[in-house]
């Protein structure tokens, strides 16, 4: 059995994969097709001009759902170790919370693109990466509650430098996108797609699409270290038939006809 296909590690995995893919293929979509700059454009801009928005929008999509769903696993991992400590399972389930919060960012990132609807875009990246930022933090903390017993400390230590890059590349994005739309540079920069490196701004253009991308790939960095733990869990799913027939109400059978149609690990 390889690595991967223990327990439900194939799930972060495949997140981040497919995440970073389409990452890539966007970027190489639009620089074969001169859309943008070799060097270090927006994720965004490389998923504002057809073809290559069509992909952007369509590859992230999966992506939410891969995240929500390995989200949903490590809740469910985190109550089954922890079901007698109020205050891990109620961080837990704010980590939820926080985490399909920013999938719904990331939702919104992949349908509203920046050159369209700017103002929608911006919300769809706060969720992503500003909620998403406080998800990583409950679940650094998670790690440290429950260190050493069911956590190693170098998870905890691991999981904790991720997330201060993160922060790092969110400070480092703020600030040199504040200067650069301040209005000293011009005016409509969110339309630009092509820079010139003797333009007025383009220092704090590319300090903030180079934290940028930081950023992502932090993100993608955080979920590799549940890779490990995910091999340790599956789940399963157990359906209960509440009837011979599909148009008969459930209330119509005895508790003793009811019969265990499906229970496999998933």
């Amino acid at each position: 059995m390889w690595w991967f296909q223990q327990g439900l590690s194939f799930l972060p995995v495949a997140l981040v994969v497919w995440s970073a893919a389409s990452f890539v293929f966007s970027y190489i979509t639009a620089i074969v097709l001169h859309h943008v700059d070799p060097l270090v454009p927006y994720i965004s801009d490389t998923g504002t001009i057809p073809p290559e928005r069509c992909l952007f929008g369509i590859m992230l999509n999966v992506s939410t759902f891969l995240g929500m769903a390995t989200m949903y696993v490590r809740y469910k991992q985190v109550s089954a170790l922890s079901p007698e400590k109020p205050k891990i399972l109620g961080l837990n389930k704010l980590g939820l919370t926080l985490g399909w919060m920013s999938c719904f960012g990331l939702c919104i990132i992949a349908n509203f693109q920046k050159c369209i609807l700017y103002y929608i875009h911006v919300l769809g990246a706060c969720l992503t990466f500003g909620v998403g930022s406080i998800y990583m933090l409950v679940q650094t903390v998670l790690s440290y509650l429950m260190q050493p017993e069911l956590h190693s400390k170098d998870i905890f230590w691991a999981r904790l430098a991720v997330f201060l890059w993160s922060c790092s590349s969110i400070l480092s994005m703020f600030v040199s996108s504040v200067v650069l739309y301040s209005g000293l540079y011009g005016q409509n920069l969110v339309q630009k797609l092509h820079w010139d490196p003797q333009e007025r701004g383009y220092t704090p253009h590319i300090i903030s699409t180079v934290s940028e991308w930081s950023l992502a790939f932090s993100f993608l960095s955080f979920f590799l270290t549940y890779i490990r733990d995910f091999q340790k869990i599956s789940l399963r799913a157990v359906v209960s038939l509440q009837g011979q027939t599909l148009h008969e109400s459930p209330g119509s059978f005895r508790a003793e006809e009811q019969a265990l149609l499906i229970a496999g690990s998933i």
